[in-house]
């Protein structure tokens, strides 16, 4: 199947961890915007006006093809669906319990176990045993009171993120362009519409919510999500999941300019070792099986 510029290899490595962490930067922001606008809607409605306005975008954009699948590459790509919409629901669930930061470093120990896992080195468990450290120290550096069901929340959104990396990768290699995705977000956004009608009703139809949700829709899910799915053609699974845990420090830096949260000291230290953590295991990785190594093994 022929493929768009858009969607073509990115060639280096590097690049790719570009686009990775370009997406990480929008999503961040995207997150706070929903944050803004969760009083009005609640977390599943606010997951509602993301997916359901990131996959209208899509679909006019991409106009999928939706013939001619094979029934093993209709299999992926729903359960991509199911897991996006898993996913951000129960992020933006965490996101309603916990600050910005604190939410995204505990997402993030899924994606950094799965990098371990995929990397095959016991070495790399020192590196997930160091994160884990870090999220515990999360709790005791001005966040003494961490929600314990936003805690739950988010390390389930953290399963659902690793889950999202492996599908993401094999729903990239089975459909041309960004069909997977554009297919993949109409089955997320279909699951979560009773959830966020039941949240928020016919406030999810007035002007001003419809303009902030497709702002977030944009930069949270459609851009993010195509410039991963970019990247993956190019980036190993366990690379680009590690990448993927920077996302602390991003969302922090996102938390302390957009909402005003601020970090405590030891809560710095807390995302720092989650960050060197995520270096670690970068360079183990590499020296296992090297930084250019096709997506295609991770499967």
């Amino acid at each position: 199947m022929a493929t768009s510029d858009a969607t073509q290899p990115v060639g280096s490595p590097v690049a790719a961890a570009g686009l990775v962490l370009l997406g990480l930067a929008l999503q961040e922001v995207g997150a706070s915007i929903a944050v803004l606008l969760f009083p009005q809607t609640g977390a599943a409605g606010m997951v509602t006006l993301r997916l359901v306005l990131s996959a209208a975008v899509l679909l006019v954009l991409c106009r999928p093809r939706w013939r001619g699948h094979a029934h093993g590459a209709w299999i992926t790509v729903l359960g991509f669906g199911v897991a996006l919409a898993a996913m951000n629901l129960l992020f933006y669930e965490a996101l309603e319990r916990l600050p910005l930061g604190a939410a995204v470093t505990i997402e993030v120990v899924g994606p950094l176990i799965l990098s371990v896992v995929v990397g095959r080195r016991a070495s790399g468990w020192v590196w997930a045993v160091l994160a884990l450290v870090g999220v515990v120290l999360l709790g005791r550096g001005g966040l003494t009171e961490l929600d314990p069901l936003g805690v739950v929340f988010a390390a389930g959104a953290g399963a659902m993120w690793a889950a999202y990396i492996l599908l993401s990768a094999r729903t990239s290699r089975a459909f041309a362009r960004l069909d997977g995705l554009a297919i993949a977000m109409s089955v997320g956004a279909v699951l979560v519409v009773p959830f966020g009608v039941a949240s928020a009703g016919a406030v999810l139809l007035q002007p001003s919510v419809l303009g902030l949700g497709l702002a977030v829709a944009l930069l949270s899910s459609t851009i993010p999500y195509a410039l991963e799915l970019r990247a993956l053609r190019s980036l190993p699974a366990a690379a680009f999941s590690i990448l993927m845990s920077l996302a602390p420090a991003i969302a922090a830096t996102a938390g302390l300019l957009i909402l005003g949260q601020r970090l405590g000291p030891l809560q710095l230290v807390a995302i720092g070792l989650v960050v060197i953590a995520s270096a670690g295991a970068v360079l183990s990785n590499r020296r296992a099986r090297g930084i250019a190594e096709p997506a295609a093994a991770a499967s």
